[in-house]
């Protein structure tokens, strides 16, 4: 067949577009590979990476409850506390893992208790407790209350605010009418700004249990010591609180009781309800773990409930912050 002189140049960009279009479903379905090549790979890693952290809780897990059967007493701060362990892994990559005291800080569920006929109801001394930790953190009386009594409005059951607080706040911010899951919960609640969070997240923990926080005297360290101070307060300032854990026996108080015997506890006459919320021994842990390796890091927090044996992971995050 012969093609006209006037086609000629028709026919020569008739195949070119042809060239074009294939070149570019080429190209798209190599990308579209190489993408999935490259997820599936990302996939095996962190599912890799999640795997050694795993190995981590189950070693953390285990020395917990040889460290508790030791001593069914109290828990020492002694030889694990805050202690890093490093774990080499046949491949080259390492585990870095630490156990903390994953009591010591401030129950926000402590703002509610569970009474028997059902339900979440505001627990006034919890409420006492986080205003006066704000305060001693530097927040002011009057946003510390508001913050207080917010957060108790968001987790109790009912739909009548506390003075000064919030069920439901502004721009569809609604209370949960729940325990919280995780301690971040506290950013949701009206009243609580960046600056405020970014002071009390260290201090903070969500426990999955509606009572005061078990503050372990045998474990607070020194930079601890306003969690001591806000179980009385205006009775205890930091520095007083702080010279009692300095002061703490080597072997531990032994007993609630002998704790609070102690100058100038002694002369305060501290609540039932609060000298009972002190221990001298742990039944939660948290453990931070962080794996490194040639293709991936990655990060682990997970609380640990030792209260029953065998020790239970309840709760884990993973992220850069492991």
């Amino acid at each position: 067949m012969t093609v006209p002189p006037r086609e000629t140049g028709s026919a020569l960009l008739t195949v070119l577009l042809l060239v074009a279009v294939m070149a570019t479903i080429a190209a798209t379905a190599l990308d579209r590979l190489s993408v999935g090549t490259r997820l599936a790979a990302n996939v095996a890693t962190v599912g890799q990476a999640r795997a050694w952290l795993g190995s981590a809780e189950l070693l953390a897990v285990t020395r917990i409850e040889d460290m508790l059967g030791a001593d069914q007493a109290q828990t020492l701060a002694s030889g694990w506390l805050g202690a890093e362990r490093t774990i080499s892994l046949p491949d080259g990559a390492t585990v870095k893992a630490r156990v903390e005291d994953g009591g010591n800080c401030f129950n926000l569920n402590s703002l509610v208790e569970q009474p028997s006929g059902g339900g979440l109801a505001a627990r006034p001394v919890a409420q006492r407790q986080f205003t006066a930790l704000m305060q001693l953190l530097g927040i002011g009386e009057g946003e510390a209350s508001q913050i207080a009594a917010s957060a108790t409005d968001y987790i109790d059951s009912d739909s009548a605010p506390l003075p000064g607080g919030a069920e439901d706040g502004p721009a569809g911010a609604l209370s949960a009418n729940r325990k919280m899951a995780d301690p971040s919960e506290l950013r949701a609640v009206p009243g609580v700004s960046d600056r405020h969070y970014k002071l009390l997240k260290p201090w903070i923990c969500a426990l999955p249990i509606a009572e005061l926080s078990p503050i372990n005297v045998n474990t607070l360290l020194p930079e601890q010591a306003p969690l001591l101070a806000m179980l009385v307060p205006g009775r205890l300032d930091t520095a007083g609180a702080r010279a009692l854990i300095a002061t703490r026996p080597a072997d531990g108080y032994g007993s609630v009781v002998a704790f609070w015997q102690q100058p100038p506890l002694a002369s305060i006459e501290a609540p039932s309800e609060v000298t009972q919320q002190t221990k001298v021994r742990t039944s939660f842990f948290k453990l931070r773990a962080r794996v490194d390796a040639a293709t991936v890091s990655a990060g682990e927090t997970a609380l640990i409930d030792a209260r029953r044996t065998p020790a239970q992971i309840v709760r884990r995050s993973f992220g850069e912050e492991g």
